[in-house]
């Protein structure tokens, strides 16, 4: 059976927008024989039972994030797809510790660059969204991902590359003011800020923040790279490990885009020339020489010559719209919401290479805030009740029936006209 793999579709002349799927699409096209695996850019979450992408399917098997896919493949093929075959037991350890490292500082990179800095976010990344995605994902994921990554990176304290979320509490510090009385309401606002404006103002304590969070993610790896064609394997014709496929993913999206304000690509070349030729000559490698379009996703026919076997994905269907709008329905309701939560907190460290204690504990705390939930549920229920109570005990369901017994009394005391002659109006 022909085994596909679900991603987030092209974007900024790559096959996926995301870092994960990019990662995915390198190791099985390096990997996997061109005919053995579909690449289908449905760019819907929802298509997979675990709610994520890349997702891998076989059958009615489904696999889901970069290191589960790759272990399924491993166990899949007996071995014959694994890249990190020939990787002795110290190379082994290096492929594991930089993979936790690329993935986590490589993330908080390209969603500082991507979606935090508000000029690349609403020029460049929601455009590319709304390219990929139909009615009505198109309205509802693109903010999701934004708020994920704004929140994932919170604590970096480069908020002031959000410059409408800085314009937002100027015009309500503005606001507040104004109401207070301390300026006058026709006083005329200043202009908004550009990012070149806040890193010059604040360029010391920014731009160093900016220079040692890429300092720390390129330079280690251009280090690790020196002369060699791949970051663990010292000849060119040797395979790629499962690390640089990792790498690739995060390097890319470093590299490739061309966004309104470069400056991860421009902090890359100027620090890691190394790593930037490298990430070019395995990007042609696993995805193509060609740029890739949305149209090659949609319409493969019109792709040229590319190692990527693409397939149209499916139409939306109107159970899959009215999916999408009931679970946006209930992550907007509190109760729900929160059970939704807890269920994929579960479901996240179950398919997670935590350990079985970890993975308990994570579970408890799951059970517990849903209890929490259930508490606060019946706490709602017994003030509703309570105040339903209070209402009989104050009389106010009896003052209504009062009402209504005067005013059918009312009705009784006036004579019925219409069984009366004029006679008997006049009394003649």
């Amino acid at each position: 059976m022909v085994l596909q793999l679900h991603v987030w579709g092209p974007a900024f002349a790559l096959p996926s927008i995301d870092a994960q799927c990019l990662s995915a699409i390198a190791y099985c096209s390096i990997a996997l024989p061109k005919d053995a695996w579909e690449l289908i850019a449905s760019s819907d979450p929802s298509v997979s039972p675990t709610g994520e992408l890349p997702a891998l399917q076989n059958g009615s098997t489904w696999v889901s994030r970069f290191r589960n896919i790759v272990d399924y493949l491993r166990q899949y093929s007996d071995g014959a797809w694994d890249l990190d075959r020939q990787l002795d037991e110290s190379d082994r350890a290096d492929n594991t510790a930089f993979a936790s490292f690329v993935e986590s500082r490589g993330q908080s990179l390209i969603d500082l660059s991507l979606y935090v800095t508000s000029h690349n976010y609403y020029n460049n990344t929601s455009p590319a969204y709304g390219n990929l995605l139909q009615w009505p994902n198109q309205w509802i994921l693109p903010p999701k991902l934004h708020g994920a990554a704004k929140a994932r990176t919170d604590h970096l304290g480069l908020s002031s590359l959000d410059l409408q979320a800085i314009e937002e509490h100027r015009q309500r510090d503005h606001s507040a003011a104004v109401a207070a009385g301390k300026i006058p309401k026709n006083l005329i606002q200043r202009p908004r800020e550009t990012v070149s404006g806040l890193l010059g103002r604040g360029s010391s304590k920014n731009q160093f923040r900016m220079e040692a969070l890429t300092a720390d993610f390129f330079e280690p790896l251009e280090a690790m790279l020196g002369q060699k064609a791949y970051l663990l394997t010292l000849k060119e014709e040797d395979v790629p490990s499962s690390l640089d496929c990792i790498a690739l993913g995060s390097l890319s999206l470093a590299l490739v885009p061309e966004l309104a304000f470069p400056w991860l690509r421009d902090a890359m070349r100027a620090k890691a020339p190394l790593l930037s030729a490298y990430t070019e000559r395995l990007r042609r490698r696993c995805f193509g020489d060609s740029p890739v379009e949305v149209a090659h996703a949609y319409s493969p026919q019109s792709a040229p010559a590319s190692p990527l076997p693409w397939r149209a994905p499916g139409r939306i269907s109107i159970a899959a719209v009215g999916s999408t709008l009931l679970a946006e329905l209930a992550d907007s309701t509190p109760f729900l919401s929160e059970i939704r939560r807890n269920n994929r907190l579960k479901q996240a460290a179950a398919d997670s290479d935590l350990t079985s204690v970890e993975k308990g504990a994570v579970s408890m705390f799951a059970d517990s805030s849903k209890k929490d939930m259930y508490v606060s549920i019946a706490a709602a229920v017994g003030g509703v009740a309570a105040l339903v109570g209070y209402m009989f005990h104050v009389g106010l369901i009896s003052v209504a029936s009062q009402e209504q017994e005067f005013e059918e009394e009312e009705e009784e005391g006036i004579p019925d006209f219409g069984n009366l002659s004029a006679g008997d109006i006049l009394g003649l």
